[in-house]
């Protein structure tokens, strides 16, 4: 009996020795140093734990990094809006590094708070005077808050701390673009082609710029070139025709899309159609006979037969329709009654109209109806 109660205090003893121990390890661990090395680490889910541990009623406990270290955690996580409260409460305390600044500003302007954004970078100061990417979100920052002066100012200035980078004086191009300020624009862009070498994408950007805000000749010009400089380039080529098209040139668009086509199938139909805006339908039919989508291809074909007062070949088309079943298309329905009527097969044509629900269309089946009966009564109108 003396011997068990000697072991059981003996175990007893240790238990509570063991006890202490891990409440002084515990007190000795440090959660918000662990939570910053799993956050370098990029462990989000222990960093979080670690926070989730830390107290903050210990003495001397750092509250400012604990708000800094969250911040930086929201960030990670893509949660904005708590990262610029958290980033927030720690400014609250004193003043922080430059760094968070700039992530205060990242997480503000996710959220489109560009007020935030600009209050941010300059809290942030000189330290960050030689990053190229702080210049950009300013500037973007003042455009969207329709300050476009100071977003020019902010480009210019870049411009003159980062002589050899490019950015920015191709994003002035698009800002003068978008205040409308087209011929400027131009000529900075001119000079901006000829000093950074620039590549086809800069060409096709500006000229697309300009497309957009309706000076479709400059943009013609912009493309053009490009188009001698980089002949073969499918962007550069495209872009042009796109401002051909917006310019109506049909015929000059559908020269270009009919090159791309050569190596790229998918765009026959397209200059196909390019050539029947052009009034070149015989060309256009060509086309369309090598178009390998079966639904587009004879989509295509009948409109073109009927363009072409083609009608027997138009209306020998129905069971081809049938087959790659596109007759539930209710355009389709209407130019195969056309076709049929005016092949003289009224009857065949009244089922087709029959069918037809759309409004406007519905409103051309009446006229076509009214013409059918016409010929009934007096077919020798028709002939």
């Amino acid at each position: 009996m003396t011997k068990w109660w000697l072991l059981a205090a003996m175990l007893t003893g240790l238990t509570s020795t063991t006890l202490v121990a891990d409440e002084a390890d515990e007190a000795d661990v440090d959660y918000l140093e662990l939570a910053s090395l799993m956050l370098k680490d990029n462990n989000l889910e222990r960093a979080e734990t670690a926070l989730s541990q830390v107290n903050r009623e210990r003495e001397g406990f750092d509250l400012q990094r604990f708000h800094v270290v969250s911040g930086l955690l929201q960030v990670r996580k893509g949660e904005n809006q708590a990262a610029i409260d958290a980033f927030q409460a720690a400014k609250k305390l004193g003043e922080v590094d430059a760094v968070i600044n700039v992530y205060l500003a990242q997480s503000a302007f996710a959220l489109e708070q560009y007020a935030l954004v600009i209050e941010s970078l300059n809290s942030a100061g000189e330290r960050v005077a030689r990053i190229p990417s702080v210049y950009h979100m300013r500037g973007q920052a003042h455009w969207l808050l329709k300050q476009h002066d100071m977003a020019i100012a902010v480009m210019d200035q870049a411009s003159l701390i980062f002589p050899a980078d490019a950015s920015f004086q191709r994003r002035k191009i698009f800002y003068l673009i978008e205040l409308g300020l087209n011929s400027t624009a131009a000529e900075l862009g001119q000079a901006y082609l000829e000093q950074h070498q620039a590549d086809a994408a800069d060409y096709v950007a500006i000229g697309n710029a300009l497309r957009v805000s309706g000076n479709l000749i400059l943009a013609l010009r912009f493309l053009e070139r490009a188009k001698l400089i980089f002949p073969h380039d499918a962007d550069v080529t495209k872009s042009l025709a796109a401002t051909y098209i917006s310019n109506q040139s049909y015929h000059a668009a559908a020269n270009l899309v009919h090159q791309l086509a050569l190596s790229d199938p998918a765009l026959l139909s397209e200059a196909a159609e390019l050539y029947r805006r052009a009034g070149q339908r015989h060309l256009a039919l060509t086309l369309n006979s090598q178009v390998e989508d079966q639904k587009q291809k004879l989509k295509q074909r009948l409109g073109l037969l009927i363009e072409l007062q083609n009608y027997e070949q138009a209306a020998s088309m129905e069971q081809d329709i049938k087959r790659v079943r596109i007759d539930d298309d209710e355009n389709i329905q209407y130019a195969l009654a056309y076709a049929l009527f005016k092949v003289g097969d009224y009857e065949q044509a009244e089922s087709y109209l029959s069918r037809i629900t759309d409004t406007q269309l519905f409103q051309k089946a009446v006229e076509v109806r009214k013409i059918m009966a016409d010929c009934a009564d007096e077919p020798w109108r028709c002939q």
